[in-house]
């Protein structure tokens, strides 16, 4: 827990809960260990998870042919390929209704945040039954649904090693949060190679959406002496080479530090927590379908700005730990200085939009404030954060990001 007067941890620190998925195979054309993941996981007929482009550029057709090697075909009726992105409670129901109709043992989950937290979701309600809405915040879901190997294709959102997935209830467009070891894949595969062809700006928001995974599992008031390992790693990972996998895609180096950070990132806050940013950046994807990396970057200088002065200490261990300050350069105050300008910077230079140039009608935007601070809320981010803020506070940031 932060002591929010000295910016670090109290002493002595609580206990931690630490949970990762069992079984990480990492590194460059690890996709090939498929078949002894599976194998691990005790999976013989798994169900496939993607969305249409792992099928268009290749992806797909590598997984299949990983599991023929071993002797488990993959027919298209194994397969559902029609995630959308920011995925609904009624997305979900055709691929479980499929799995339903075949006797699956598991599911492999292929792409980005969206294709694992769909399956992580279907995975889930294909054992239980019930609907997401069922399961959202505050309850705490930790039974077993069926095993699931993720397999991310972007650098950004680490869900193959978070307790938690993000569906959206097409009613009331809240993106209901869900907790628990349900949600832990089981096992994890981190090819960097399987990222070499993400556009840029998939590149960026993902990217943006990893720095600020590790930045708020650091200042959150559940960090750990274990997540706060991994988020320092992660920021020192992320930091130097973000822009270089933005203008050089083809910068296999710096590809494989990004997967690296953004899986750090995920193992810091699924085991931390996140904070305001994805609070408040939730809700603006729900409405106005921002893609998530793309709000939380329009939200990180902001609320970066407004929760400074809580955890002076603890931005300032950010600023180091990403380089842009040197251990002896600046104290803490001129480090978040610094830190602050890296974050306008950085969108700057990444091309992230403005909400208005976007395309969002200010009018909509601004009477949405106080329902999209009430969801942010409900969702228990904001409470991390290192200064709490109020329903009032939260608006007042969303109209800052018109100004």
């Amino acid at each position: 827990m932060l002591d929010s007067d000295s910016g670090g941890l109290k002493n002595p620190a609580p206990t931690a809960r630490i949970s990762l998925p069992r079984l990480i195979e990492l590194g460059g054309n690890s996709l090939s260990k498929l078949p002894e993941v599976l194998s691990s996981v005790n999976c013989q007929r798994p169900f496939l998870i993607c969305d249409a482009l792992m099928a268009e550029i290749g992806v797909q057709a590598k997984v299949q042919d990983a599991c023929a090697s071993a002797g488990i075909p993959l027919t298209q009726l194994d397969i559902f390929s029609e995630v959308m992105p920011e995925p609904t409670e009624d997305s979900l129901l055709l691929a479980i209704s499929a799995m339903a109709a075949g006797e699956y043992d598991g599911v492999i989950a292929l792409g980005g945040g969206s294709a694992i937290d769909s399956a992580k979701a279907i995975a889930f309600l294909a054992a239980k039954g019930g609907r997401m809405s069922d399961y959202k915040v505050p309850t705490i879901c930790d039974q077993a649904g069926l095993p699931l190997v993720a397999i991310p294709t972007t650098a950004g959102t680490g869900s193959e090693a978070t307790q938690f997935t993000i569906i959206t209830d097409a009613q009331s467009d809240e993106k209901m949060l869900c907790k628990g070891l349900a949600f832990l894949p089981q096992a994890a595969i981190v090819d960097y190679t399987l990222s070499m062809t993400v556009p840029p700006r998939v590149t960026a928001d993902t990217g943006i959406d990893a720095l600020t995974h590790a930045i708020e599992a650091y200042v959150s008031r559940r960090a750990n002496a274990f997540s706060d390992q991994q988020a320092l790693a992660a920021m020192a990972l992320i930091a130097p080479n973000l822009r270089k996998v933005f203008h050089h895609g083809d910068d296999e180096y710096a590809r494989e530090q990004m997967m690296l950070g953004s899986h750090l990132a995920g193992v810091a806050f699924s085991n931390a927590s996140v904070a305001l940013v994805h609070g408040m950046s939730r809700p603006i994807g729900a409405h106005f379908h921002v893609p998530h990396g793309l709000s939380n970057a329009m939200l990180l200088p902001a609320v970066t700005r407004y929760s400074i002065p809580a955890a002076v200490e603890r931005y300032a261990d950010c600023a180091r730990a990403m380089k842009i300050v040197s251990a002896n350069e600046k104290n803490d105050q001129e480090a978040c200085a610094v830190l602050l300008d890296y974050l306008e910077d950085l969108n700057k230079d990444l091309q992230v939009p403005s909400p208005e140039d976007f395309g969002i009608n200010r009018d909509s935007f601004m009477q949405k404030r106080k329902i999209m601070a009430e969801q942010a809320l409900a969702s228990g981010s904001p409470g991390n954060n290192p200064r709490v803020p109020s329903l009032e506070e939260m608006q007042a940031i969303y109209t800052e990001l018109w100004n």
